[in-house]
């Protein structure tokens, strides 16, 4: 019997495309592009194995490019259809349920088969690791963490790929607060893999979440050859070396990362870049600056997408670059457009209308009314919203964005014991984020309390100089960071 390199079998497959499969299951643990010519080759050599065309449909939809699902969706229907699924042995079986589970719009039922699946076959890395991003799409912060973590035991030490499982594991743990274990797992992982990008980046959430910006800054640049260039990941590293930026009160280096690695004239227009780019800027503009230029090349792109309904995460991004850019009617006629589609009760996308209607819609809302100086608006619509957002996926420091949309509002707005809350939380869970302590010295100002806003403004300053620092090392060299390094 043909199997896996893990061991687990593979039917209707020959050795050749055994190859394939794993060739192709490699590239996707390391965010490789070479993991779509693999995926075509094993079609190719082998079109009937039910394995090749579940990992096909998954392909198609990890990117969230309605276009790509959409082939997929076809490609997958005509497979099925002339095959006898009740007869595949339960792993193809599986793999093709929660592959039509997620081309049908339902992921968290496609999260929940793979994790099923996993209980019978722990090493089967390609379902690990597809449930794994399902887990983020959905914001699932507690199967993010257990659906690795429970198959682990089952990985042999001296199995070379455990370590990529490790660092998935890694960021399930910080994206469940566990920071100083998925610290520990990350920089394990990194350690057996040093081209781990997964963990690298959860290494590097750990260091956002906690906001230890100087170790992040360093971190990055340590590795910056593993990490900047030849991955699917490389740009939204980038993004995390353009928050620390932000927090060490450094804008011109955040845009220069922006212009060079997020959004330029070679940009694709792929969504999970574009998603990038929103949500740098939006936090540039937070900041008190307005890249008027890139907000209006950021919202052609989006525009030329013209995205029917499918991800909401990605809809409020778009909504971001539309605001931000001053273009007022092309947020209302995406909100309004989505307003239609919940109303029609279109039938195969049950995981997005609820994304939409309980957490895209009034975020999208609330960005509009923020952008328009209607602040009071964008804490009614918010605050409710707040412990609810993980709901339509992403990650916490993704969710950032909203969070700090809020806050600023609360300030703006006067709604004091709003923003006292919100900065209290903060400064409890990141106590040297000069952002924070700014914020807390605007609403000292707002109360009056001169002391206060003092002893605030010197945190923020010794918390932003600290991290500033470290962008002025040698091995940093951001006034140097061009198209070139990634």
């Amino acid at each position: 019997m043909v199997t896996d390199r893990y061991g687990n079998p593979l039917h209707e497959c020959t050795q050749e495309t055994a190859a394939h499969l794993d060739r192709a299951v490699e590239a996707l643990l390391h965010f490789k592009p070479e993991v779509e010519q693999a995926v075509d080759d094993a079609l190719r050599s082998g079109p009937a194995s039910p394995v090749a065309q579940s990992f096909a449909a998954y392909l198609g939809m990890l990117g969230t490019e309605p276009g790509e699902a959409v082939t997929a969706r076809q490609r997958f229907d005509r497979y099925v259809a002339g095959v006898d699924v009740l007869s595949l042995p339960v792993r193809e079986r599986m793999h093709l349920a929660a592959a039509g589970a997620w081309l049908a719009g339902d992921l968290h039922r496609a999260g929940g088969l793979l994790e099923e699946l996993s209980l019978v076959y722990p090493t089967d890395a390609l379902a690990l690791a597809v449930g794994h991003q399902l887990d983020f799409f959905t914001g699932d912060a507690v199967r993010l963490r257990d659906r690795v973590g429970g198959a682990l035991s089952a990985w042999d030490a001296d199995e070379p790929h455990r370590g990529l499982m490790l660092g998935m594991y890694a960021f399930g743990l910080e994206e469940s607060g566990h920071y100083r274990l998925a610290e520990e797992a990350g920089l394990a992982a990194v350690e057996l893999n040093p081209r781990d990008v997964w963990a690298i980046h959860a290494v590097v959430h750990t260091y956002e979440m906690q906001g230890r910006v100087s170790e992040g800054i360093g971190y990055l640049d340590a590795r910056r050859d593993d990490w900047a260039r030849g991955n699917y990941l490389n740009v939204h590293n980038w993004w995390h070396y353009a928050l620390y930026a932000l927090e060490a009160g450094d804008t011109d280096t955040a845009l220069n990362i922006y212009d060079a690695a997020l959004h330029n004239d070679d940009s694709t227009g792929v969504a999970m870049e574009l998603l990038d780019a929103a949500a740098l800027l939006w936090r540039v503009r937070l900041a008190g600056a307005e890249p008027t230029a890139r907000w209006e090349a950021l919202a052609d792109a989006w525009a030329e997408r013209a995205d029917p309904p499918f991800y909401a995460f990605n809809d409020v991004h778009a909504v971001m670059s539309y605001a931000g850019a001053g273009r007022y009617g092309e947020v209302r006629r995406l909100i309004a457009d989505r307003r239609r589609w919940l109303a029609q009760g279109s039938p195969g996308t049950v995981t997005n209308r609820r994304m939409t209607a309980e957490i895209g819609l009034p975020a999208c809302e609330a960005l509009l009314a923020h952008a328009e100086g209607k602040h009071t608006t964008v804490v009614d619509l918010l605050w409710p919203l707040r412990r609810r957002l993980h709901e339509f996926g992403g990650s916490h420091a993704q969710r950032d964005a909203l969070q700090k949309t809020l806050l600023d509002s609360a300030l703006s707005s006067g709604r004091h014991e709003a923003a006292r809350a919100l900065i209290s939380e903060r400064i409890g869970l990141r106590p040297d984020s000069s952002y924070n302590w700014s914020a807390q010295a605007s609403l000292a100002d707002g109360l009056g309390d001169a002391a206060l806003a003092a002893v605030a403004r010197d945190h923020a300053r010794d918390a932003a100089a600290a991290a500033a620092e470290t962008l002025r090392l040698p091995i940093s060299r951001p006034d140097s960071i061009t198209q070139s390094d990634v």
